[in-house]
């Protein structure tokens, strides 16, 4: 597929019985409208990691839009997709900051971000089978509820410094999700954010000073990684964050898949390898890493329209947006105490979507393996186990990343040799993409 579309139709109408496909695109004036509203809808999740981070938000936006049109090049403008700011990372990154600054978190972006592309180039040589042996719904859902549950530290320390700030953020969110349906439902991160901020500014928490001198028009920050091999221990620090990207991105071609009733699943390995080319690129110029975006799925659903037009518009704006600086420095305002409120609710959905994942698969949890397998993946990751091994030290994450793992495919493997555990078949694709197949990013809806 060029990037050439077909008119759907007349243009201006989408039918109940059909879909606007990734090769078709409604009457141009519509298709910026919605690629306008996939821009908003990333922007909640986008631009809360740069400020957790500490990475430029700018930056972010760039090299987001940048990589969303790798992106759509990569996959041969057949899989509509956003690849937005990814928050698998950020247990890594500031393990990285804390040691080594934003060079040495960037270096470690880099690292996923070449595996991931690595591992992209072997599912499309050999297929995705193999993912799905290494890490069943069981494993796979431990890994990505533990990394959302190992934050809820960070999270505490932001509401307590404005509590009543962060609790307004926080309660705004919930009645947003509640009270509306479609996309101001599916918005409800950055309805609520804007509430915490202009309680924040009513309280006098915000700093308004650098957004008043930024530029309208310029580029922004760009900052170089910086490699050290003598820090071995934050490098593996990163490594579980290539099992929860592989996840998501497979999730996002299943979900896309079931939707537009296509098989997408050859362009597994495309995706897998485009993301993992995005990162290393936003790790190379001072970007937060990508991942493809859970919450554009559900705009994709509510209207129907899965054109890879709206994406290429999106993209186009996102890079806009990252030329501005004072777009930047205003997303650099938001208090801790909105980010306190806020990321209480995006942590408990990413640990949830792991436990959601557990649910649509029908994991038998009556099963000891199950139970040992998610029972000490999560205590390891939530009381954020520190192990030391040759000078290097070990958190949570990769922890219990790797004890889910191991005790899994141990478990099944000496209770298939002695009998006492017959062996799990793989889920279906359709049990799979019913949970957006392991999207680890939070989605309002």
């Amino acid at each position: 597929m060029g990037l050439g579309w077909k008119l759907h139709g007349d243009g201006a109408t989408v039918s109940s019985s059909t879909i606007v496909a990734p090769d078709e695109r409604l009457s141009w004036g519509r298709t910026i409208g919605l690629g306008v509203q996939h821009v908003v809808a990333m922007f909640g999740a986008t631009f809360l990691v740069p400020l957790i981070t500490g990475f430029p938000p700018s930056t972010t936006l760039l090299f987001s839009g940048i990589g969303t049109i790798l992106f759509l090049l990569i996959t041969g403008n057949r899989l509509p997709s956003y690849l937005g700011s990814s928050f698998a990372f950020l247990a890594p990154i500031g393990a990285a900051t804390k040691i080594g600054g934003i060079p040495l978190a960037l270096s470690g972006i880099i690292v996923v971000g070449f595996l991931l592309a690595l591992v992209g180039a072997i599912v499309h040589l050999a297929g995705a089978g193999w993912i799905d042996r290494l890490m069943p719904p069981v494993v796979s859902g431990a890994i990505v509820a533990l990394i959302g549950f190992n934050l809820a530290p960070a999270a505490r320390d932001n509401f307590t410094k404005a509590p009543v700030v962060a609790l307004i953020t926080l309660a705004a969110i919930i009645l947003v999700t509640v009270l509306f349906k479609g996309l101001l439902g599916r918005l409800s991160i950055v309805i609520g954010v804007l509430v915490g901020y202009l309680a924040a500014l009513i309280a006098g928490q915000v700093d308004l000073t650098k957004v008043a001198s930024a530029p309208w028009i310029g580029l922004p920050t760009f900052t170089a990684p910086a490699f050290d091999p003598g820090q071995l221990a934050i490098y593996l620090g990163f490594v579980p964050v290539v099992l929860a990207l592989v996840a998501e991105n497979v999730g996002h071609v299943k979900g896309v898949g079931q939707l537009t009733g296509r098989d997408l699943t050859p362009l597994t390995g495309r995706a897998l390898f485009a993301d993992g080319v995005s990162t290393v690129l936003a790790g190379a110029g001072g970007g937060s890493a990508t991942t493809t975006y859970g919450e554009n799925i559900g705009v994709m659903a509510a209207t129907r329209v899965f054109s890879t037009a709206a994406y290429w518009v999106a993209a186009i704006v996102a890079i806009l947006l990252g030329l501005s600086p004072k777009v930047g420095m205003v997303i650099s305002s938001v208090p801790a105490g909105v980010l306190g409120g806020a990321t209480t609710a995006l942590y408990g959905l990413i640990g949830v979507i792991g436990i959601r994942i557990w649910v649509e698969n029908r994991v038998d949890f009556a099963k000891p393996k199950n139970q040992l397998t998610a029972g000490i993946a999560l205590i390891m990751g939530i009381a954020d186990f520190t192990f030391s091994f040759g000078g290097a030290t070990f958190g949570g994450i990769i922890v219990g990343t790797v004890a889910a793992i191991v005790v899994y495919h141990l478990m099944d493997l000496v209770g298939r040799a002695r009998g006492t555990d017959p062996a799990t078949p793989p889920a279906s694709d359709e049990a799979r993409a019913a949970t957006g197949a392991i999207p680890a990013e939070p989605r309002a809806d």
